[in-house]
């Protein structure tokens, strides 16, 4: 691209997203000085993480997104409350005549092409996440003039739903190499194995309105492991009393309970921890990027062979009750060998390359993008 060419970065959803796109500015800040950087922020939330990480990358600019809501009081970790989406996107749209090139990571921000599809932005979304429940078939997509997935596997969706294969391109997992991580060694005064209980947010999909609190009071009895509460932070405005309920046992020095810090979305527990513990949170298949054992808790007695929404289930032991989680989580290192190929064969589909390359891939791609 010729000097001076500028890109859009729309940090305008959840924060969550941060990690699905932060990496790609940097590596495209590091190979191409040259390029004027725009990232676009919603709330004070996305403009205090984004200004931190910001330094020594003189070409990133943060701009606000019109609408910016102030947020003094609401944590990093906090789902912060978001300005009208399809207002702001209308207001944003004169800005963004002046970029070359739009990147997202959710669909919402995908409204303008669909909308104006004569504007001379060339649109990149991205993918936040992965799993059989990704919607892959919202309309939206259709308007991006580059889909970019993380592999061979969920390009393949793509192109079993007509879209053309020019357009679908396999990066590998953006969020791998995002590196502003909580560091494992931080949380813990010992080095006991570690698990991390991740519910989703999600009544229907999730364990913890069944059996969230006796596994929460079970886990802060035991003294064999070191404990991490991460729910998905939007299970907090689902369940007003988990917040509370979390905090009564952080001060337990085999527990470490997260309500509101970034650490909740961007991979630090997923990275720290030797056990998984969950339900259908997709964050167990970022988990799967380094084979280690699963213990799933079929709280509502699916039938979970029967559909792909519970596809990752076959990385680990399925709990049925709840007077087998002690016993299964006891066993679970040990009978980890008979789950490592499947693990392996699971995650390599799902997110490809995670050796943290993708955002130099992609960077790559926008500076080079077809014409």
């Amino acid at each position: 691209m010729t000097a001076r060419k500028r890109v859009a970065f729309l940090f305008l959803g959840e924060t969550l997203l941060i990690p699905h796109l932060w990496p790609i500015v940097e590596a495209l800040a590091e190979q191409a000085p040259e390029l004027a950087i725009d990232c676009w922020v919603s709330t004070s939330v996305h403009e205090q993480l984004l200004g931190r990480w910001k330094e020594g990358l003189p070409n990133v600019r943060l701009r606000r997104a019109p609408g910016f809501l102030a947020l003094p009081d609401t944590a990093e970790g906090d789902n912060p409350p978001l300005p009208a989406k399809l207002p702001m996107l209308l207001r944003l749209v004169p800005h963004l005549m002046n970029a070359s090139v739009a990147v997202c990571a959710e669909q919402t921000s995908l409204w303008i092409p669909r909308l104006l599809p004569f504007l001379r932005t060339f649109w990149i979304k991205t993918s936040h996440g992965v799993g059989s429940m990704s919607a892959r078939d919202d309309p939206r997509r259709r308007a991006a003039d580059l889909l970019l997935v993380p592999s061979e596997q969920e390009r393949r969706t793509y192109l079993d739903r007509g879209f053309d294969p020019a357009r679908v391109i396999a990066t590998g997992y953006v969020k791998a190499g995002f590196r502003q991580r909580t560091p494992a060694r931080d949380l813990f005064a010992d080095r006991k194995p570690v698990i991390v209980y991740a519910p989703h947010w999600q009544q229907h999909r999730s364990s913890w309105w069944l059996w969230g609190r006796e596994v929460v009071a079970m886990l802060a009895a035991q003294d064999r492991f070191n404990v991490i509460l991460a729910p998905h932070q939007r299970l907090f405005e689902k369940d007003a009393g988990a917040a509370e309920l979390l905090l009564e046992v952080a001060d337990l020095p085999h527990v470490h309970a997260d309500t509101r810090s970034f650490a909740m979305v961007d991979g630090s527990y997923m990275a720290a921890a030797d056990i998984y513990l969950g339900d259908t949170s997709s964050q167990v298949i970022e988990y799967l990027a380094q084979p280690r054992p699963c213990v799933f808790l079929n709280a509502q007695g699916v039938d979970w062979r029967a559909t792909d929404e519970h596809d990752f289930w076959k990385c680990g032991r399925v709990v049925t009750g709840i007077g087998e989680l002690s016993e299964a989580l006891d066993q679970a290192r040990d009978q980890h060998s008979g789950y490592i190929a499947t693990q392996q064969t699971y995650a390599t589909a799902a997110l490809g390359d995670v050796t943290g390359n993708a955002p130099a891939r992609i960077a790559e791609i926008i500076r080079h993008r077809p014409k």
